[in-house]
């Protein structure tokens, strides 16, 4: 009796410890749920605090350097430097997962060219903006998914497809190897420990050599199976607005459930933290019977067979995630932005109203219309490149996500290019120079007569005299008068304002030096910069008064003579 009553008590300890161990279980799933959920109400809207380093930032464009094709308009590296898009990105990255973050990357480096992809990715963003509810329930399967930092699973992934399976009678060899040797251990136990031991050492140690060849593909598949984990759970969010892309994602799914099937060790031994007790469970499992080797060479079969639906997968779910990160841009600027127009066809033009660039905090807002080039003049830091870099930033978002931070936007579908923030390259031996007129040249080769080029220059041949600057400046500014190319320009040479008036319009900036300040007010003005400020900043800054003078004489004297001669002392 007392044997059955303990019996009773031992079970009935067992499942109440089941009981309690599943409870804790689902308490935790839920405190987790209701923490991101809170975070992700929290951030909407909100400018993203989340800094880069260098290495995540190259983690994060490698998708867009397996996606992007020959011969498509793309942002180009100088382009994307010069404007500073890295920041422009961090500000519209409110992603939770490394699908919806490389997707948006990618999304800003390759401009659409038709409006109906940009008017699909309106309709997501204005979806996302009016239905929170279910924007929220996406971004939190986004947030399961994950991020994986430093590390591009898309390298892993594109090359893992590429490789060829390996051949595994070893691995069962292994195994039958060690069930063998613990079976001796019972037949004669001396010699059956000192074999299993042999053979277990030599397992692990043959196991150890092979997985660390693969250990960053293992990895990457870890975030593969919680993508495909997750592919069932977004169909069963209510939005028929969103059918089309739940459907192609649960679609994928099914296609791939092979691979996730497949892949229980191999996931297993790559997740969670260090000290994780499901983690060194299934590291003991691998490493003796090399399970997640086994599977590993099933996952490259599938991934083979399956990858056009695996791009397609990504596709859908990158295309949801950015349309609500962009929606929380939308949100965050509120009613500061405006959806572009396009037109194709005709001459290159572009008209914009009250623009302005999206980081900079209080903006003076300005307005241009031009329907041939621009000739930008005006002392430094009045606004010149600022300007630039403005209407050129807003044309990469009027394209891609389908914003322009304007009260209007009217254009053509442009290729765009800059040149501005160049310097010397000394890994490559070039000069200043070498590099800004290679620089320029590539926007006279991109001039193909297909799609027209909206191109911006800052300080043309600054790196040359002043003679030849003005000549070489003149003559490759005259040849980007085309109607397929739209160029705005910025220099000091007053001279080119009047060479190039014929094909292009002259706009200036201006500024006041008053009670020794220099007072800016960052308005664009229609016509050429008739203010000599120069000099006179020199007394705000202190310079001696007779320097001053001198300076002053001099060039008076070469206004009215067009000769330089030093002033006697």
């Amino acid at each position: 009796m007392n044997g059955n009553s303990d019996n009773r008590t031992i079970a009935f300890l067992l499942i109440l410890g089941f009981i309690a161990f599943a409870a804790f279980a689902v308490w935790e799933t839920c405190k987790n749920r209701k923490r991101v959920f809170g975070k992700i109400r929290k951030t909407y809207g909100q400018w993203p605090e989340r800094e880069y380093s260098m290495e995540e930032f190259d983690a994060i464009s490698h998708y867009y350097v397996h996606r992007k094709k020959e011969g498509l308009p793309v942002i180009d590296d100088i382009t994307w430097n010069d404007l500073d898009m890295d920041r422009i990105f961090m500000l519209l990255n409110h992603t939770w997962s490394c699908i919806g973050e490389s997707y948006l990357y990618c999304l800003l480096r390759m401009p659409a060219m038709e409006k109906e992809t940009l008017k699909e990715r309106n309709r997501l963003i204005e979806y996302f903006r009016t239905h929170p509810e279910a924007r929220e329930k996406m971004e939190y399967r986004f947030a399961r998914i994950g991020k994986t930092g430093s590390q591009s699973m898309f390298d892993y992934i594109y090359n893992l497809a590429e490789l060829k399976p390996e051949a595994v009678w070893p691995e069962f060899v292994w195994i039958i190897a060690v069930v063998v040797s613990f079976g001796s251990i019972f037949i004669n136990a001396a010699f059956g420990v000192l074999l299993f031991l042999a053979v277990m050492f030599g397992s692990w140690y043959y196991y150890y050599r092979k997985k660390k060849r693969i250990e960053p593909f293992l990895r990457s598949c870890s975030c593969l199976i919680q993508i495909l984990k997750e592919s069932e759970s977004f169909g069963k969010i209510d939005a028929p607005e969103l059918k089309n892309y739940q459907e192609k994602i649960v679609q994928a799914g099914k296609l791939l459930r092979k691979l996730k099937r497949s892949t229980h060790f191999v996931v297993g031994g790559n997740a969670g933290e260090n000290g994780d007790l499901t983690k060194v469970f299934f590291d003991y499992i691998n490493y003796t019977f090399h399970l997640d080797l086994i599977e590993f060479n099933t996952v490259i079969r599938e991934l083979a067979a399956h990858m056009d639906d695996l791009e397609g997968l990504i596709d859908a779910v990158g295309a949801l995630e950015c349309a609500t990160a962009l929606a929380s841009f939308r949100t965050l600027a509120e009613a500061s932005y405006c959806i572009p127009e396009f037109k194709k066809g005709g001459r290159a033009s572009l008209s914009c109203e009250n623009v302005f660039h999206p980081l900079i905090p209080d903006p003076v807002k300005n307005s241009i219309t031009a329907e041939r080039g621009v000739l930008l003049t005006g002392s430094n830091a009045s606004g010149k490149s600022t300007f630039l870099k403005t209407v050129a930033v807003n044309a990469i978002l009027a394209q891609t996500i389908d914003t322009c931070m304007a009260d209007s936007w009217k254009g053509n579908f442009f290729r765009i290019c800059t040149s501005m923030a160049l310097r010397d390259d000394l890994a490559g031996k070039e000069s200043y120079f070498i590099v800004e007129i290679k620089s320029l040249k590539r926007i006279l080769n991109a001039a193909d007569g297909k799609i027209p080029i909206l191109c911006f220059v800052d300080e043309v041949l600054r790196g040359t005299n002043t003679v030849e600057r003005i000549a070489a400046s003149s003559e490759i500014l005259e040849s980007m008068e085309r109607e397929d190319i739209l160029c705005f320009a910025a220099t000091h040479d007053i001279e080119l304002t009047h060479i190039l008036e014929k094909g292009y319009d002259n706009y200036h900036f201006e500024e006041e030096v008053r009670d020794n300040d220099v007072l800016f007010n960052y308005r664009l003005f229609k016509g050429r910069a008739v203010s000599r400020n120069a000099i006179k900043l020199l007394g705000v800054m202190g310079y001696d008064p007779k320097l001053i003078e001198k300076a002053q004489n001099m060039a008076d004297h070469f206004l009215e003579t067009g000769e330089w001669r030093q002033e006697e002392a």
